[in-house]
């Protein structure tokens, strides 16, 4: 009986299908990560030297006129590839569905991002380096160089034959690799990945990755195949036949770079078939595969599908009108890697980057394999089309093309339509309000108690007693606690105080070993207050001179950072301090506590600068007239979190933070000294960053 061989791409395939299978029932095996990733560095070894070689000998093999006119034909093909992928990303968004989101404070928001240099990316003052690193740009333009060199130098041919023979064994590596390893190292790749899934990682992200899919499966299947079809003497089903190998090995590995020697060989395989093929455009392969790798397409456009995303997802907005923005600005980005550019363009809308987090889930997850289908298509697609041009086998089929142009426009709509429809019925809901409501405390150690206002005649000044000779006394310390303090202090859905400096307070008090006494109060009622003996200390105020001279603070506990809380839609106008403090016609609101007076008269010179007694007057009705509202960033995000039709802005350049204190009575030496050695002790153990955490960036205890 003979056995049937089973094809390569059907090794893999079956290969593929069998781990994940695996992998679903199995645990984790130990060795199989180290095969895994041991095949896909196999696959890796051989890439870098495969770009080099391939660069040198394609480009050095040609003559300057052939060069030139190759280049110009090339940068008009890779536009129109590149508008024609940018145009399905872009409209994308149109399926997702209407929803209101709000997210807690996270400190990325304000992190500064190296600045990008194309320069540093693509100019190798050390080629070896660049090599050793895996710059994978400068590589490609040191080698195209070289090239360059090469293409005028007498009695090169031997050179090139030597640099020939060199890039076909890289090449046949490659190919021993594959055969003998790939279906081992494939279901190893897929059994890992499924055995190590938290499902839990997928919510949140469902929107983005079927959304991504779709670009994909659109583009990389359907669009840029037809349009070869279409125009060239290629077939839907040669195009396929090219990239159909290497496409599932780049989905199983999730890297472009490892399949580039495959696409090289299966694509040069196929022109080898075409009659009256020049022998310099049998070589394109050689330059144009590997020179995509260093380019912002395929795969690469995916971020700037993620920025929309994000938008949507933290409650952001990005209006059409930004879209060129987008491109312009964000196009050039993409030459680094997708974890350098993401950063950058989030931070180019003002998108928080404590969604980076969820990008780096989802290209673990797969959305790094989907983009590496689409690299591999596209740098296909992208060589047969500069082959067709060059060897003037272009041949429009006006039937085919109209046929092609409205199965992709249908298939598109359609799509787009039972995305939204699935989207909504998703039941996305809204659910940071309950998240921040619903937080009990860390620390329950101690019996706490509340007042809503202080007791009569408490501001009569009584005979002097240190805080700490009190306490003892009494057994309890007594807080008094600002109202609309959120996230310091605030009444969770028990009606329980709750908060971050209550926390903090719980601790001091449990250190101190006596019970609290919690009173709300007005901030225009916490010095006298102080002054007279019946608080102890206050919940916390930023270090601004203002409130310098109304209390005695305590050692810095916190910070907060400058930003503005502004409706979603007018996010854009509130991007860059400078436009913002000259526009004359900007109406801001700024909560008392942070209202410096010498600063606001400084820098607002036109009463466009208001206090306010509760930043809740903010969102209402009556002070729509208000702008935008000048606010710390933890706080700003803990009240979006209750109004999730606000977003909070960080304009640029970002301000230097305010630290927060506690007021205390002014002549309480004891008691100050004791906090500054208490708040350093709980810094130094990390307390404070804890209680930081759970509180305002929100995450669990």
């Amino acid at each position: 009986m003979i056995i049937p061989k089973i094809p390569p791409t059907a090794q893999i395939f079956i290969a593929m299908i069998v781990g994940l299978i695996v992998g679903h029932y199995v645990e984790l095996i130990d060795g199989v990560s180290s095969i895994a990733q041991g095949f896909i560095m196999l696959l890796q070894m051989t890439a870098l030297p495969y770009i080099a070689l391939s660069l040198i000998v394609g480009f050095g093999s040609l003559t300057l006129s052939k060069a030139r006119k190759t280049m110009k034909v090339s940068v008009l093909i890779f536009f129109l590839l590149t508008l024609i992928s940018l145009f399905f990303i872009l409209i994308s968004p149109i399926a997702f569905p209407d929803w209101e989101n709000a997210s807690f404070y996270n400190a990325n928001t304000i992190k500064t991002e190296p600045v990008f240099s194309l320069i540093d990316l693509f100019v190798p003052a050390n080629p070896f380096n660049a090599f050793a690193t895996g710059s994978i740009p400068a590589i490609a333009l040191f080698s195209v160089f070289v090239g360059l060199g090469l293409m005028t130098v007498p009695k090169k041919r031997a050179a090139l034959n030597v640099l020939t023979i060199l890039q076909k064994s890289v090449a046949n590596i490659n190919s021993l690799v594959m055969k003998y390893f790939a279906p081992v190292g494939i279901f190893c790749i897929a059994y890992r990945a499924t055995a190590t899934l938290d499902a839990s990682q997928v919510e949140g992200l469902t929107v983005y990755i079927v959304t991504a899919f779709f670009n994909v499966f659109l583009l990389a299947l359907i669009v840029l195949p037809a349009l070869i079809a279409s125009i060239t003497t290629f077939t839907y089903r040669q195009v396929l036949n090219i990239f159909k190998t290497a496409m599932l090995t780049a989905f199983a590995t999730g890297s472009f770079l490892a399949v580039i020697p495959l696409i090289v060989e299966s694509t040069k395989k196929e022109l080898a078939g075409l009659s009256g093929l020049d022998s310099d455009l049998a070589k394109a392969p050689d330059i144009f595969i590997p020179i995509s790798f260093s380019l912002p397409v395929g795969g690469k456009l995916l971020p700037l599908l993620f920025v929309l995303f994000a938008a949507w997802f933290s409650g952001a907005y990005i209006s059409y009108q930004e879209y060129i923005k987008l491109i312009f600005f964000g196009f050039p980005q993409l030459f680094a890697t997708a974890i350098v550019a993401t950063p950058q363009l989030l931070d180019l809308f003002n998108v928080s980057n404590e969604v980076m987090e969820l990008f780096i889930v989802a290209e673990n997850l797969i959305v790094a394999r989907m983009g590496a289908v689409l690299s591999v298509s596209f740098s296909t697609c992208f060589t047969l089309l500069i082959v067709a041009v060059m060897s003037k086998k272009m041949v429009l089929k006006p039937a085919y093309l109209l046929g092609n142009t409205i199965l992709v426009s249908s298939i598109t709509v359609a799509a787009l339509f039972a995305l939204q429809l699935g989207f909504e019925g998703l039941s996305l809901q809204y659910k940071g309000y309950d998240k921040f409501i619903q937080r009990d405390l860390i620390h329950t150690r101690v019996s706490s108690k509340y007042l809503d206002e202080p007791a009569p005649n408490s501001t009569n000044v009584q005979p002097f007693t240190d805080v700490l000779t009190r306490i003892r006394g009494r057994g309890f310390i007594r807080v008094g606690y600002f109202r609309d303090d959120l996230p310091y202090a605030f009444h969770n859905h028990k009606a329980q105080l709750v908060g971050f400096d209550i926390e903090v307070i719980n601790l001091l008090a449990s250190d101190l070993k006596v019970d609290v006494e919690y009173v709300k109060i007005f901030h225009n009622e916490a010095q006298p207050l102080l002054a007279s003996g019946y608080l102890d200390m206050t919940t916390g105020v930023p270090v601004i001179p203002d409130n310098m001279r109304r209390f005695s603070l305590s050692a810095p506990y916190s910070q907060q950072s400058l930003a503005i809380i502004v409706k979603d839609e007018r996010r854009a106008e509130f991007t860059e301090w400078q436009a913002i403090i000259t526009n004359e016609s900007l109406v801001l609101g700024i909560p008392e506590t942070f209202f410096y007076e010498d600063a606001v008269s400084a820098f607002f010179k036109h009463d466009t600068a208001w206090e306010l007694s509760t930043p809740r007057l903010f969102f209402r009705e009556e002070y729509d007239n208000i702008d935008g509202m000048i606010f710390g960033a933890p706080a700003a995000s803990a009240w979006t979190l209750l109004y999730p039709n606000y977003t909070v802005v960080m304009p640029k350049p970002v301000r230097p933070p305010l630290n927060m204190a506690f007021p205390i009575n002014r002549n309480d030496q004891a008691f100050e000294l004791y906090l500054r050695n208490w708040i350093q002790m709980k810094q130094q153990s990390h307390e404070l960053d804890r209680i930081f955490a759970y509180w305002i960036e929100g995450n669990a205890s």
